[in-house]
């Protein structure tokens, strides 16, 4: 008999049923390591390798069998706080196509306007201004100087008034020269629309699009504090941009990352009048251009006073 129930034994294998007593002997022996892991883990020892609960079993573990069960946690508070610095927006830069008066900005030095006029003068008329002006201006290409370096001014220049022109460092002579045919006219024609008595211009030529003028105001004391300025164009069109000028920071320079920029078009024939506080508060150029550009005349006219002397 016994020894059929060994030969039994050995073909169930593992699955043959285990006696009564070896069955009690088992589940004492497994309530024993609960108990005694449970009681490990109150004081806080490490469980023995052999009887390491593994992470999927620690999942479906009881909440009481986890840590600090009994403390409050407590909720996320999210207090507003102003930044420390102020944060600064750029407005959006802006494309004048139409004819119009345009008031660009007000300040406390006060305002700053534009008057656009892109067919001011009609074209055949402004291609026969150009030639005119383009061989009987005596042209001369003069140097800048900042911070002590000399640089050479890319484009050709003159000036005629009957005082001395100072900027960017260097001083231009008097030209009481007769005015070419064609700037006499000009000035007579803006006298009539403006009112305004033009006794000085600057003349410029942009042999081709490399040839610019970089960002500057035109505020020189022969000018006047609040001076009024009629540009005309002839020739190949090019790109006027003006941005604001921003408050000086603590140490006396201006940052220009936030800055409003204007863009305008200058075709031949074009007249832009800036007036009121735009020398002030503003600053223009003509940027290089990197595709094909022919030459071209732009002529500012201006009213220049002499200086008293204090």
């Amino acid at each position: 008999m016994n020894t059929g129930n060994q030969r039994r034994s050995r073909v169930q294998g593992g699955w043959a049923a285990t006696s009564s007593g070896a069955s009690s002997r088992l589940k004492s022996s497994a309530t024993a390591v609960s108990s005694s892991d449970i009681a490990c883990s109150k004081k806080g020892d490490k469980l023995p390798m052999n009887n390491a609960i593994s992470q999927k079993e620690k999942m479906k573990a009881p909440i009481w069998l986890g840590k600090n069960i009994d403390q409050v946690v407590p909720k996320s508070k999210y207090v507003f706080e102003y930044p420390e610095e102020e944060i600064k927006v750029k407005p959006e830069d802006q494309v004048i196509l139409k004819p119009g008066v345009y008031d660009i900005s007000t300040e406390p030095s006060g305002l700053s306007r534009l008057r656009y006029f892109p067919q001011f003068i009609e074209f055949s008329r402004s291609e026969a201004i150009f030639a005119e002006l383009y061989d009987s201006i005596e042209w001369h290409q003069r140097y800048d100087i900042h911070n002590g370096v000399h640089a050479i001014q890319p484009r050709l220049t003159q000036w005629y008034s009957d005082l001395p022109y100072t900027y960017s460092g260097i001083t231009v002579e008097a030209n009481t020269s007769e005015w070419p045919k064609a700037l006499k006219e000009l000035k007579e024609q803006l006298i009539e629309v403006t009112g305004i008595e033009f006794n000085s211009l600057a003349a410029n030529l942009y042999r081709d699009g490399h040839d610019s003028i970089g960002w500057h105001t035109d505020d020189e004391p022969i000018m006047g504090k609040r001076p009024v300025i009629a540009s005309l164009s002839f020739g190949e069109e090019r790109v006027f941009e003006l941005r604001k000028k921003p408050p000086m920071n603590e140490s006396g320079e201006r940052d220009y990352t936030y800055s409003q920029v204007i863009r305008i078009p200058l075709r031949s024939g074009a007249l832009l009048i800036m007036e009121g506080c735009t020398q002030l508060d503003w600053q223009h150029r003509v940027p290089k251009e990197y595709h094909d550009r022919g030459p071209r005349i732009n002529i500012t006219f201006r009213v220049a006073r002499p200086v008293e002397k204090s």
